[in-house]
């Protein structure tokens, strides 16, 4: 076996596994990964911006505004009375993404990052107070 072939085979299993994780996993955990990977995307952002690299800053900047536009669709505005203001939070996230992708302004990424990441613990401490057998997330507001 040559070592591209065992590099690819866990790369392969990575894959997979993620994967599974993601089918298997109930509609409360799914919302924070979706949370825990935009901070991540935006991190990744906000050093590449930093270090000058726009076209890999655009990359995690767009893969940011997909999760937000994924966390904005799947949001059931008629679950709980917040859910509207929520919604105005994406949206407003978007729009500075977009702005911090198209002005290179490392400022807005960081607005971004300080707006989005007190939000993900939340939702985090909420899915943890959540049973995981909850159907369809509706505790959430989402589903």
């Amino acid at each position: 076996m040559s070592t591209t072939s065992f590099g690819y085979g866990n790369a392969a299993q990575r894959n997979q596994y993620l994967a599974d994780s993601v089918l298997s996993a109930p509609p409360a955990r799914l919302l924070t990964m979706l949370y825990d990977r935009l901070l991540v995307d935006l991190a990744r952002a906000e050093v590449d911006q930093n270090a000058g690299h726009w076209a890999m800053a655009a990359v995690h900047l767009l893969h940011a505004q997909a999760i937000l536009n994924e966390l904005s669709t799947s949001l059931n505005t008629d679950a709980w009375d917040g859910a509207s203001s929520l919604l105005g939070i994406y949206n407003y996230a978007s729009t500075a993404l977009v702005n911090a992708n198209i002005q290179r302004d490392q400022a807005l990424t960081r607005e971004a990052i300080n707006l989005l990441e007190p939000l993900r613990q939340t939702w985090h401490e909420a899915a943890a107070a959540v049973p995981s057998a909850a159907p369809g997330g509706g505790a959430l507001g989402v589903g």
